[in-house]
């Protein structure tokens, strides 16, 4: 007994569990809940990038006809999402966990990969990561996260509530894309023919009542007993009524994976695509189309990754009175580092996730937590058919409960100063409307400079934010600039 109480000591002081107002149990639960909550990506990211056979029609192919098989990108997935959760656990000590980032990966897999080989798209990923690594290193990315005013810091957070919430909402399939946007004023819309028309749905619906129930009443581990309550009524209906998966023309099925006891519990890793990356990109397409495709892997990972902790920090209540997270520094540097490790086992750049926003609403404030959702995801490199129970339907809940908590921000900014209204409202709608934190970062840097010179103010708007607002106009040129170009 005294060993054991020794050793919660010993990790307690070393991750600053009590000094931050948490307890063992706070840190353990609340890393399970990331967990429970992120863990779709090791479904969701083969979906991405990887295919099952050239020859189907969806396959992502690289500019030779090779693909990534998506086994292999599921292992490569939890593995780096572990190690990375881990290290940022241990050293950063903050609960944010870290895996694939959505929308990089699509960059990649979509824009990238046609124009060179996988191992060289995955190169291009390493050489952002290398450059993200020595921005944080030198200083540069914790001076523009300080410079950042406290109002866009609040919009940013509150922006990730509303962008984090519609993931859920859309994961779920109570909010979808209309079949044909074109014939419509409408791009998206309740369910099916106004409806929510699907089991899958309905059970989201039980399950984001029930958290918020358990919210409200203050129930620890309210959104894991949510989580594993609406997954259990999940598999039931499953059982009943055989719904099946969407699989893209049935969509009424399960979004991602379907409730029902697995074959087998537990399976071997196959990692044959660590250490599969190549710098040949820069000798296929030239270096300056090479250099203008990192760029834009560098501006989308730098801001997305500076919303998303300016959001989590501000959530946890681990943030400065003028909204930074000390020992930021330390904590990009790690980030950076995802990237490199995410592009050199081939399963894209890794970042911070907002849904590590579920963890710290059950009581996560350390790092102990990330520890904990990294063994996770080092254990669900072999318990795959066990952890994919959990279909998305049961996760999303937490995400828009999650989500409703953190547009609470919006209390701190002064909306009677239309030069601080603007910037602050565009930072927030862009995020879910474009379904890019980097996006709505760019949109509020650039009406900020703006119309803070506009009211002349400009001498006295930081230097740095006019010179990543240039930079994020270039940002959002690209298209035209390479089109150009090429």
């Amino acid at each position: 007994m005294a060993t054991a109480t020794g050793s919660r000591t010993l990790l307690d002081r070393y991750f600053h569990v009590s000094e931050r107002g948490s307890t063992m149990s706070r840190e353990l639960r609340g890393g399970l809940v990331t967990f429970v909550t992120m863990s779709y990506i090791v479904v969701l990211n083969p979906l991405v990038l990887g295919s099952s056979s050239p020859d189907d029609a969806a396959a992502k192919t690289d500019v030779t006809g090779a693909i990534l098989p998506v086994a292999q990108v599921a292992a490569v997935t939890a593995l780096v999402a572990g190690v990375m959760s881990v290290l940022f656990g241990i050293i950063a000590n903050y609960p944010f966990a870290i895996a694939t980032g959505l929308g990089i990966n699509t960059l990649v897999a979509v824009t990238i990969a046609p124009q060179v080989t996988w191992p060289e798209a995955m190169g291009l990923v390493v050489v952002e990561g290398l450059v993200i690594v020595v921005l944080a290193a030198t200083g540069l990315r914790t001076a523009v996260f300080t410079a950042v005013p406290t109002e866009l810091k609040a919009a940013i957070a509150a922006g990730i509530g509303l962008f984090i919430a519609f993931i859920g909402l859309v994961d779920a399939g109570f909010v979808r894309r209309l079949p044909d946007a074109a014939a419509t004023t409408v791009p998206v819309g309740l369910g099916i023919g106004g409806s929510i028309a699907s089991w899958p749905t309905a059970v989201f619906c039980f399950g984001l009542l029930l958290m918020a129930v358990l919210v409200v009443r203050k129930v620890r581990g309210g959104l894991l007993i949510g989580i594993v309550v609406t997954t259990v009524l999940a598999g039931v209906v499953q059982a009943i009524i055989h719904v099946g998966p969407s699989a893209g023309t049935n969509p009424k099925g399960w979004s991602l994976s379907v409730p029902s006891v697995p074959d087998t519990l537990a399976s071997l890793p196959d990692l044959h695509l660590v250490g599969e990356f190549s710098l040949g990109a820069f000798a296929r397409i030239g270096a300056l189309s090479a250099t203008l495709l990192v760029f834009t892997l560098v501006l989308a990972n730098f801001f997305d990754a500076m919303g998303t902790m300016t959001g989590l920090g501000k959530e946890a209540g681990l943030v400065d009175e003028d909204g930074n997270l000390p020992g930021i520094g330390r904590a990009l540097v790690v980030e950076g580092a995802g990237a490199v490790m995410g592009g050199a086992a081939s399963s894209s750049s890794n970042t911070v996730f907002i849904e590590s926003a579920s963890g710290i609403a059950e009581g996560a404030r350390t790092g102990l937590a990330n520890v904990v959702t990294g063994v996770l995801f080092l254990a669900a490199m072999f318990l795959t058919p066990l952890y994919s129970v959990v279909p998305i339907e049961a996760a999303a809940p937490a995400l828009v409960v999650v989500g409703a908590l953190m547009v609470g921000q919006v209390r701190e900014i002064d909306f009677s100063d239309f030069s601080v209204a603007l910037p602050a409202f565009l930072t927030i709608v862009v995020m879910p409307f474009t379904y890019s934190i980097a996006n709505g970062i760019g949109v509020g840097f650039i009406t900020w400079v703006v119309l803070r010179a506009a009211r002349g103010d400009a001498r006295r708007t930081h230097p740095l934010l006019w010179v990543v607002a240039l930079l994020f106009v270039v940002y959002f040129a690209v298209g035209p600039v390479t089109e150009a170009l090429s």
